[in-house]
């Protein structure tokens, strides 16, 4: 088998995160093909060999799978976003199921009870987040915005019609293009580092149903002029929600991510509120926030339900974020101490609590790892909710120190989950109970829950 050479066969099955296995009998080897779903005949093209292991490139679908439906989304196959509009709902969460049980059933060492994977509330308008890229569809055509092209680092799709958000985005994403491209500026092209526009960022609480527009460009450009006209036509807009504020973020940096190297307010106000759990929630451009929010109420529910008792207990919730978790625990509990790397997200889940009226939550800026020794606290229990690439095992160490009696730990990536159990199991802890919540429906992520007892003895 060569690079470059095209095959065809029947995807047998798919392993997280979208990994399509295709065995070759002929060669006696399977490949790897991304953006697929058990019982397609597909064609591909072989893209990396190493190692004896080989990965390709779906060219086209020549059968689909009998359990394909019809994708509600125009944008489906050319946009990056969403791997499985394709699947009934039902199917993408047989899918997610037996993927995550297969890889936790590697994980743990002894019997655990898997409670499956719990739907999403809603299917399709789930997002109360999106980040818009300005680009070009194609090699220096017209300016547009929208999401990355599947496995394309360059090209930009125009998601006029996305359906993981609802009309409000999209009536605000064909303004901001209008906008744009009248103005005559160029987005910003991340090879040759020149240009104005970069990204759009588009927030909306799903219970206030209030909304804040942040517009992300260089500062290579004094576009005063545009920014009032933009401003103004998205004040023009009817919409179902409440504009709370419009705001400019100026970034400079090379690399290709949203970055605030300062923010204007152009309009209104740079938060808004949302609710989860009969809590209400500051939330900012940049803070950290579950991107479904009805979703996320299932999720805390089931952490909640995790940890047990925590009557009278000192809860320790790392990688608090806007401190969603600490205050859904906050009522019941002694004390919460939440420690957050991003001060900004610090600062707000500080406000939140003292909003909710909560006064036995304290947080805490900083990197866990440095953290942790200064807080002068012993927890009894410990929340854990780190970033995709789970706990660094230097804190991870320090944290299982503590020698709590229970953990539960929420991952967004699996994957992170199954190497850190290693090390939390290696330590004297079993692991009870472990679940999903689907929290991105049409797409191969899931969250992931799990409660660790310590074993006395």
């Amino acid at each position: 088998m060569k690079k470059g050479q095209v095959w065809e066969g029947i995807v047998k099955e798919v392993d997280f995160p979208n990994k399509g296995k295709v065995f070759l009998p002929e060669e006696d080897r399977t490949v790897i093909v991304k953006n697929t779903v058990p019982g397609q005949k597909i064609r591909f093209s072989v893209n990396k060999i190493r190692k004896g292991k080989a990965e390709g490139r779906l060219l086209e679908v020549l059968k689909p799978s009998e359990k394909e439906i019809p994708s509600v989304c125009p944008h489906f196959g050319q946009c990056g976003g969403c791997t499985y509009q394709n699947l009934p709902y039902e199917e993408q969460l047989a899918m997610k199921e037996s993927q995550i049980k297969k890889m936790m059933d590697e994980a743990v060492n002894g019997k655990y009870v898997w409670e499956g994977v719990k739907p999403s509330p809603v299917k399709q308008a789930y997002r109360n987040k999106m980040e818009f890229s300005f680009g070009d569809e194609y090699k220096d055509g017209p300016i547009a915005l929208g999401m990355h092209k599947r496995g394309s680092f360059h090209d930009i799709v125009n998601v006029t019609d996305c359906q993981i958000v609802d009309e409000d985005y999209r009536k605000i994403l064909d303004c901001t293009l209008e906008a744009a491209r009248e103005s005559g500026l160029l987005y910003y092209h991340r090879m040759r580092h020149t240009g104005y526009f970069r990204h759009l960022l588009v927030r909306k609480a799903v219970k206030t149903e209030e909304i804040l527009v942040d517009l992300v460009t260089t500062t290579e450009t004094d576009a005063q002029a545009f920014l009032d006209t933009w401003v103004k036509k998205l004040l023009e807009l009817e919409l179902d929600g409440k504009m709370a504020g419009i705001l400019h973020t100026k970034n400079d940096s090379v690399a290709d991510v949203v970055k605030d190297e300062g923010t204007e307010v152009l309009y209104g106000q740079d938060y808004f509120y949302e609710e989860l759990l009969g809590l209400k929630f500051k939330i900012t451009p940049f803070s950290f926030f579950q991107t479904n929010s009805l979703g996320a109420e299932v999720l805390y529910e089931t952490a909640r339900e995790y940890i047990g008792d925590i009557n009278e207990k000192v809860i320790f919730d790392l990688y608090s974020g806007t401190g969603t978790i600490a205050q859904i625990l906050a009522p019941v509990a002694k004390k919460v101490v939440g420690v957050e790397i991003v001060e900004e997200a610090v600062e707000a889940a500080k406000e939140n609590a003292a909003l909710n009226g909560l006064d036995n939550c304290t947080f805490w800026a900083g990197d866990v790892l440095k953290v942790i020794d200064e807080l002068g606290e012993v927890p009894d229990l410990i929340m854990l909710d780190p970033p995709r690439d789970g706990v660094n095992p230097k804190a991870l160490m320090k944290i299982l120190n503590f020698g709590v009696d229970r953990l539960v730990y929420i991952a967004c990536k699996p994957t992170s989950l199954a190497r850190d159990l290693e090390m939390i199991q290696g330590r004297g802890y079993k692991v009870e109970k472990i679940s999903c919540v689907d929290l991105f429906p049409n797409t191969y992520h899931v969250e992931t829950v799990a409660v660790m007892s310590r074993e006395h003895g």
